[in-house]
């Protein structure tokens, strides 16, 4: 038996071919909570009426990304816990996929989808997760033909819009970070677990076609501040201190190329504001750094070997011609 965690916002017309995603699942042992974030279109009415199957955890706010999936989290007791989005629509074998990944590599605590554009399926949305030597996320694949990534493979993280976790891994590293609100929370937890020395499988079996910025759209204000400032956080928290004098530099030329960007683009002062409240909770994330650093198992050379090199402009000219 293993838990599925769909966390929703407003998403009253994506939830119908997500549900109906679950309903085909060869895989038949699970269940099904959908935590609504105060919702007003009518999506916990919805889903009582058609999906009565499913358990629905309405909150009266929207509480973000993270702190809803950890009310969920709470509650559950299954050995694995599936998390995903209400924009994602998964194939028959998904979850069938991810268990069995999980099932024959005991070492791992994470399993990532191949995940597909949903009117470009012969398109990768990811494959997975990175993270690169400049201290950004980095999404694998994103762009390149549905027949690459085949095989299965160690990256260091997934999108937790379509993954699968151990309930024991999550309980020991903690659950998503609440102070994220959203955005990088995933990339935060795979660094977390990288740390304490749990691995991520990339399951290409486990496909989910994807619409992808259904809830925050890419580049919005609140997209360009929330990645912008976690981003930040994800870094300072985890970045072991022998690796930050190595990636401080790129780091730094990282920032000031999305700066350059994003003033050209009009979306400047969403980008400093980030910045300022990244430093505004500089103390709060030292002090979990010092936390997540003592728990710390595994070697710098095995973290450093997960990281992909900066390709630090490589994205900009992608996001101009959009």
């Amino acid at each position: 038996m293993i838990s599925v965690v769909i966390v929703n916002w407003n998403g009253k017309e994506l939830l119908p071919e997500c549900l109906e995603g679950l309903r085909r699942q060869v895989y038949r042992d699970f269940s099904v909570i959908l935590v609504d974030n105060g919702s007003h279109d009518g999506s916990t009415a919805f889903v009582s009426e058609n999906y009565p199957e499913v358990n629905i955890l309405a909150l009266p706010d929207n509480r973000g990304f993270a702190a809803a999936n950890n009310i969920a989290l709470r509650t559950i007791e299954t050995e694995f816990v599936a998390l995903l989005n209400n924009d994602a629509v998964p194939d028959p074998l998904w979850l069938k996929s991810l268990v069995e990944a999980l099932e024959e590599h005991p070492q791992a605590g994470i399993a990532a989808s191949k995940m597909l554009l949903y009117d470009r399926r012969e398109m990768i949305d990811r494959a997975g997760d990175g993270y690169t030597r400049a201290g950004a996320a980095l999404l694998r694949g994103r762009g390149l033909s549905a027949d690459c990534h085949r095989i299965r493979e160690w990256v260091f993280g997934a999108c937790a819009a379509a993954a699968l976790y151990r309930m024991a891994m999550l309980r020991d590293i903690g659950f998503l970070d609440e102070d994220f609100f959203l955005l990088y929370e995933d990339v935060d937890l795979g660094f977390r677990a990288q740390l304490k020395g749990y691995k991520c499988l990339y399951v290409p079996e486990a496909l989910v076609y994807h619409r992808g910025s259904s809830s925050i759209v890419r580049d919005s204000p609140r997209s360009v501040y929330y990645g912008h400032r976690n981003l930040e956080w994800v870094y300072i928290q985890n970045m072991p201190s022998r690796l930050l004098l190595k990636t401080i530099i790129p780091h730094l030329l990282y920032d000031i190329a999305a700066l350059l960007y994003f003033v050209v683009s009009g979306r400047g002062m969403d980008f400093f504001r980030a910045k300022k409240d990244a430093l505004r909770g500089l103390k709060r994330a030292l002090q979990k750094r010092r936390s997540i650093q003592s728990a710390k198992k595994v070697d710098d050379g095995y973290l450093w070997s997960l990281f992909d090199r900066p390709g630090l402009l490589e994205r900009l000219p992608g996001r101009f011609k959009r």
